[in-house]
């Protein structure tokens, strides 16, 4: 980098690490809601050991700081003989730290269904297969809808960690030009604003959701999604 002032290009390069982490994030977001939709479904199976699995998984991840999953997915492989790029490494600690703490979520609004619709399902003989797809789903799927789009806000500022590993995002490269321009305040002041411009319209979509929500249940104009005429 070049020594002096802030420039142009470095403010690039903080563009450039910025996108980075909205694409981190997108991966997390996807990779930990796949797996996170299949936890929520084992905490609600009727099965006890998949149950208990899914718990002690869901536990040990929210019990365990990310920073740590981060260390264990590149330093930890690496000693195992399995060296990852940092990317990758950053990907699997981000996706396997959001699964656990989106099935909690989903698995929340799942049984958030009223119990009279899973038991209107079960009085039209559907099996718990068409249960779940037809009539539970579609309604946690609602019910959950404000939650995860507020836990998007957390994805995204804790991709700031992944610097840790050596990963470019908008952290690890607001350090790179510090190093080199030695102006701190200005350069994570602009880091700061850049996370603002990322979590703030997240956060108001968020809130219209569940405002949107709460206005619906008070009117009463949710219609039953089954019915046993």
């Amino acid at each position: 980098m070049i020594d002096g002032g802030l420039n142009s290009y470095h403010l690039q390069y903080l563009l450039f690490g910025a996108l980075w982490t909205i694409g981190l994030s997108l991966i997390a977001f996807v990779g930990g809601g796949l797996a996170g939709g299949v936890i929520a479904l084992c905490r609600v199976s009727p099965i006890k050991a998949v149950r208990w699995a899914t718990i002690a998984w869901i536990q040990i991840i929210q019990g365990t700081p990310l920073l740590v999953v981060l260390f264990l997915c590149y330093f930890g492989l690496s000693i195992a003989g399995l060296e990852l790029p940092a990317i990758v490494a950053a990907s699997i600690a981000m996706i396997v730290y959001v699964s656990a703490y989106l099935g909690e979520i989903w698995r929340g609004c799942i049984e958030s269904v009223p119990r009279t619709q899973w038991e209107a399902a079960e009085c039209l003989a559907l099996s718990r297969t068409q249960r779940m797809r037809l009539v539970v789903l579609p309604q946690a799927v609602r019910i959950a809808t404000p939650p995860t789009v507020g836990f998007m806000v957390q994805i995204v500022k804790n991709t700031s960690l992944a610097s840790i590993v050596g990963f470019i995002e908008l952290v690890r490269a607001g350090q790179l030009i510090n190093n080199s321009i030695f102006q701190p305040f200005t350069v994570y002041l602009l880091i700061a604003i850049a996370y603002f411009a990322m979590c703030y319209p997240l956060s108001v979509w968020s809130r219209k959701l569940e405002q949107r929500q709460q206005f619906g249940n008070n009117r009463g104009t949710a219609t039953p999604s089954v019915t046993t005429a």
